[in-house]
């Protein structure tokens, strides 16, 4: 079959070139160890994406109303999540954009302070990679790496891209930047090695999943006439059998979560009867994302390429 122009409608596209696109970036080995630290049963990764104002200015909405929104996920949901935090003990990965850190210094010294916490980048601006050029993409993911190595006093170690967004130039960029891992894909619920156009890379993906979100149960957006109305106990029982599953599997339960949506009392109320569920558990491991993907790395005797 003749080679046909990629801006063609993609059912004109040869086999050849779909396979060039679907294989571009892979989910490889699956790289659940055969056990946890400590013989725990099961892997939880807590972790928070930060945004503040960062998610509404780059939408281009700068209103005062649009900006209190984000406010509040650093004024309430932050300490909200860090009290709750302390008081079980528990560390979580927070991801945050560089410009929302810098808008809020205060809430990153206290995640800081805690000193059981990561940060992970989460892009410069929470900027959308797909409307960037690749220069573009990666000039921003090393300037907010750089802004994070410098505030941390140390590289990060992961990233999770801005709404998770994926082209096809981030792998090359993470793998530059000598990132551990990434959290923005869904290939599998379990850790996997990132393969690129076939060969291995040692960098683990910790899989994101959009039931374990909690941006799309409760985040209400006028603008894009998105109202959900869902009571935390339907999510609780989601996240719950979720979690049943991935321990039964003796995997990874990974949850991702915005501190201006889960912050809300009745949705914290939820989420710390979520980690209260879990600690009856036996054999249950908390750890960063950090952790997790050091781990999994060592136990499966993989190295970054």
């Amino acid at each position: 079959m003749h080679k046909t122009d990629a801006t063609a409608p993609i059912w004109q596209w040869t086999l050849e070139q779909i396979q060039a696109v679907a294989n571009r970036v892979q989910a490889g080995e699956d790289l659940t160890p055969a056990h946890w630290p400590d013989n725990a049963q099961v892997a939880v990764a807590l972790s928070f994406d930060f945004d503040a104002e960062t998610g509404w200015l780059r939408r281009g909405q700068h209103s005062p109303a649009s900006m209190a929104r984000g406010a509040y996920g650093a004024r309430v949901g932050i300490p909200r999540i860090l009290g709750l935090l302390d008081r079980y003990g528990l560390p979580a990965t927070f991801f945050v954009p560089a410009v929302a850190a810098q808008l809020h210094p205060q809430a990153v010294d206290a995640i800081l302070a805690q000193e059981r916490h990561e940060i992970g980048v989460h892009g410069w601006i929470h900027e959308l990679a797909q409307e960037l050029t690749g220069e573009e993409e990666r000039e921003l993911s090393e300037r907010a790496f750089d802004f994070w190595k410098a505030r941390v006093g140390k590289p990060p170690a992961g990233i999770r891209t801005p709404s998770w967004d994926f082209t096809p130039h981030t792998l090359g960029i993470i793998r530059g930047l000598g990132f551990v891992y990434d959290s923005s894909l869904m290939a599998d619920d379990r850790p996997y090695e990132l393969v690129a156009a076939g060969e291995p890379t040692g960098i683990v993906e910790l899989p994101v999943e959009w039931l374990l979100d909690d941006y799309p149960y409760f985040q209400i957006d006028p603008a894009r006439g998105s109202r959900p109305c869902i009571h935390p106990d339907a999510v609780y029982r989601i996240w719950q059998e979720e979690f049943e599953m991935a321990y039964r599997e003796n995997t990874l339960f990974l949850l991702t979560m915005h501190p201006q949506v889960i912050g809300h009392r009745s949705r914290l109320s939820m989420l710390e009867r979520l980690i209260e569920y879990l600690l009856e558990k036996p054999g249950v491991w908390f750890a960063t994302h950090e952790a997790v993907a050091k781990y999994v790395l060592e136990r499966a005797g993989r190295v970054q390429r």
